[in-house]
């Protein structure tokens, strides 16, 4: 049996149409059979951080606000490294602090988030952050089928608010 390895270079695809080519072993027939066309290769991109305005700014220890940032998706780590933080199991309202301290990748100038930052930062802004990760870890989880009382017509309603405010 002959091992076969993979290498970085080429994509697993390319190492499986390469094996679908290849005679069964040393005794197996080769059919004439043209090779297959090349697939191209679709790459989906995945947006996995996201611009956001803060609706008061936070507030540095020079006086500049900062109110532009961005927010990255969350991964199944930081859902759960907050779950074993003592200040989280000290108090659980510290949760959302800490989560959203690890998904702000930049808040204007500041590239370096921590805890500390988003305990400083305004409650309307911290709300707002909350509600920003919910959408857009949920990517349309927050729809819902609606029937209008009036006219029976069927609608679909975001739950999470497309606008400032709004939830």
């Amino acid at each position: 049996m002959r091992r076969r390895t993979v290498t970085s270079g080429g994509g697993l695809e390319e190492v499986l149409d390469n094996l679908a080519a290849a005679p069964a072993g040393p005794g197996a027939r080769e059919e004439t059979s043209a090779p297959a066309p090349a697939r191209p290769r679709e790459r989906e991109s995945l947006q996995t951080e996201f611009a956001f305005e803060l609706p008061r700014g936070y507030v540095d220890d020079e006086g500049q606000v900062h109110r532009s940032g961005t927010m990255r998706l969350a991964t199944a780590r930081d859902e759960l490294r907050p779950q074993i933080d003592l200040r989280v199991k000290e108090n659980p309202a510290y949760l959302s602090v800490v989560l959203l301290s690890q998904v702000i990748t930049q808040l204007g100038t500041v590239t370096d988030v921590h805890a500390g930052i988003v305990e400083r930062m305004y409650a309307t802004d911290v709300a707002f952050l909350q509600d920003f990760y919910r959408r857009i870890n949920s990517e349309g989880h927050t729809h819902a089928a609606v029937t209008c009382p009036l006219c029976h017509g069927s609608f679909e309603v975001d739950l999470s608010g497309g606008r400032l405010g709004e939830s």
